[in-house]
């Protein structure tokens, strides 16, 4: 396979309204591109039953939260339900040095936010073929109410309104071909000139052994 000119990690934002299949899309990703890292998100909220330190989440006191913040090793954070989530921009550069594609799976708001601060990161915007249909796998789930899942719907129409935001919008008919869809993106992406500005220099003075 050809390789990209340039080595560094390419960092990849998805977002997407709950139910749209995101997480299971992201995980057929890894299975299917060993070059890709899931990062997690630095959270002060207790571990739950399963999760590790440094797969699920970096877990951290609010006071050691807090100090990164004031340090500025997060790219974005906020609070939701009391607890604080946020970005480590440490273990995002070193990934991305190390040429991983670093993959974020954020909110719209948070993914807008990331887009500042790093304007060559793309974001993808999964969406359900229909509302009808990202209802019908949210009821599937057996885990929400009804005025849950009523909420989840209005949001998802509020997240929608910001698919022109995006770098790319994928439709999740079927988890391989948008899991397949998206390394697409992430392969032509890596190919842009504007991620090779000094190649005609490289070029011109590359001694063909």
């Amino acid at each position: 396979m050809i390789a990209p000119y340039n080595l560094r990690g390419l960092l990849v934002i998805i977002s997407g309204p709950s139910g749209t299949g995101k997480g299971t899309v992201i995980k057929s990703l890894c299975n299917s591109n060993s070059r890709i890292n899931i990062l997690p998100s630095v959270t002060t909220r207790s571990p739950r039953t399963g999760e590790k330190e440094g797969h699920s989440y970096f877990f951290r006191t609010k006071d050691e939260f807090m100090e990164m913040v004031r340090q500025n090793k997060l790219i974005e954070w906020v609070e939701y339900c009391g607890n604080f989530y946020g970005t480590p921009r440490d273990q995002l550069e070193n990934s991305l040095e190390e040429g991983f594609d670093v993959i974020l799976e954020k909110d719209v708001i948070g993914a807008l936010e990331i887009k500042k601060a790093y304007p060559d990161s793309v974001t993808i915007f999964i969406a359900p073929p229909s509302l009808n249909e990202l209802k019908r796998r949210i009821e599937s789930r057996g885990t929400e109410s009804a005025d849950i899942i009523e909420k989840r719907l209005n949001r998802a129409l509020e997240e929608l309104e910001y698919i022109s935001n995006y770098d790319y919008v994928v439709v999740n008919e079927n988890v391989e071909e948008t899991a397949n869809a998206i390394n697409c993106i992430i392969t032509a992406e890596k190919f842009k000139t504007k991620r090779s500005k000094d190649i005609s220099q490289k070029i011109k003075f590359h001694e063909v052994k």
